[in-house]
């Protein structure tokens, strides 16, 4: 089953909800903000990714400037930054959307044309 990690809210998810129904591609939707990805889950999408860790960071949301996480994340450990990721919802950069195969971080319609 494809899921859609989202926030509601956010214009980018929104978009990509309309890019997937106009596709006819199937989800259940995971809100990101009562429901946030689990550490677990946080490091299967990132090893399902192939991308570095670094793009599962919401780095334009008020969460991740608020706490300067700009100049932090090159001195914390892998591990580290998975804990802080699972610690808020609103840190981790959306929407992600997982299928069998692949786990596309972020909406640009260019990148998401794998899914069709």
């Amino acid at each position: 089953m494809n899921i859609l990690i989202h926030y509601p809210k956010c214009t980018t998810c929104q978009k990509a909800k309309k890019w997937l129904d106009e596709n006819d591609i199937s989800y259940q939707e995971q809100d990101i903000k009562t429901n946030q990805p689990s550490l677990e889950q946080l490091r299967s999408l990132h090893q399902k990714s192939g991308l570095p860790l670094k793009r599962f960071f919401n780095t334009s949301g008020l969460v991740y400037r608020s706490l300067g996480l700009a100049t932090k994340l090159q001195s914390m450990t892998e591990d580290e930054q998975y804990e802080l990721l699972s610690t808020d919802g609103m840190l981790v950069k959306r929407p992600i959307f997982v299928s069998e195969d692949v786990v596309v971080v972020g909406f640009k319609e260019s990148d998401w044309t794998c899914l069709k």
